[in-house]
């Protein structure tokens, strides 16, 4: 039996996810094979003009939005964004180029393929010459919650963790529009 916690998703959710696994997954391979590809191609770009650059491979990303009852402002621990697991090898390398106050310029590239997001985030610091490039994954319509927040806050949150939860590092960005193009529109419908 599975414990079941706030966070932990129910049998009908995980029915819905295997289902959504199954269905057409040469194309979501391909997809995935192209975001990774681009990842590779944008990080060989910056290279060739003098930057240092780390590029991870998101094992899992989930888009975490605010239950009605957190409030940012009241509990440092409440973290709502972009949250990317990333295997130990990757997350030793982002230790070493990670600056809290680092990495003010950003960009997303993204496509979607069977309602599932497929995009790299690009994360620049001008002074260091440092960029770090995320991959990830997520289904759109689990991203319904965050999306709300985001437009609600005006801001959205990139984490990265390691698997057991470590916290490795927070990116926040002044807009949401790059990750969630037609937010706006979504939340006004709802």
């Amino acid at each position: 039996m599975v414990k079941q916690g706030p966070d932990t998703p129910d049998k009908d959710e995980l029915a819905e996810r295997r289902e959504q696994i199954t269905e057409n997954p040469d194309a979501k391979k391909d997809a995935w094979a192209q975001t990774l590809a681009d990842m590779d191609a944008l990080a060989d770009e910056l290279e060739a003009e003098g930057w240092t650059t780390v590029t991870l491979r998101a094992g899992d990303t989930a888009t975490k939005g605010l239950d009605s009852n957190d409030d940012p402002a009241d509990d440092d621990d409440v973290q709502y964004g972009i949250v990317h697991v990333v295997p130990d090898n990757d997350a030793e390398e982002f230790a070493d180029v990670f600056r809290e106050d680092g990495f003010p310029v950003y960009d997303v590239y993204r496509a979607e393929v069977d309602g599932r997001v497929f995009f790299v985030t690009e994360l620049r610091d001008p002074e260091t010459k440092t960029a770090i490039f995320i991959a990830g994954n997520f289904l759109r319509h689990y991203a319904q919650p965050l999306v709300e927040t985001a437009v609600e806050h005006g801001t959205l949150y990139t984490h990265v963790q390691r698997l057991d939860k470590t916290h490795l590092g927070s990116f926040e960005h002044d807009g949401y529009e790059k990750f969630f193009p037609e937010a706006d529109r979504v939340v006004a419908e709802n």
